[in-house]
């Protein structure tokens, strides 16, 4: 079952609880209602970023994932003709 996606200023915003210090981790993450592996994860992914760059890595994630699809899409296409070709001769 998926759970609920946190928004890049929801886990900076864990992140910095937890630096503060004024919980444990296992308390804040049931807080917050997320595993502690979750936390961790977020934290090695997204400790060291400030908002901004953290929005902006998301970007650049959807962008490298958009162009992936087209390259994949483009491989096929090009398999595709060349079994035409080969086909053809």
């Amino acid at each position: 079952m998926k759970g609920k996606r946190f928004s890049e200023q929801e886990i900076v915003a864990i992140l910095r609880e937890a630096e503060r210090g004024d919980q444990t981790i296992a308390d804040l993450c049931r807080a917050h209602g997320i595993a502690d592996h979750t936390f961790y994860r977020w934290r090695r992914q997204f400790g060291s970023l400030p908002a901004p760059e953290l929005r902006r890595l998301r970007e650049l994630e959807k962008e490298n994932a958009r162009l992936k699809r087209i390259v994949v899409d483009r491989d096929l296409e090009i398999d595709a003709l060349r079994e035409l070709v080969s086909k053809n001769y």
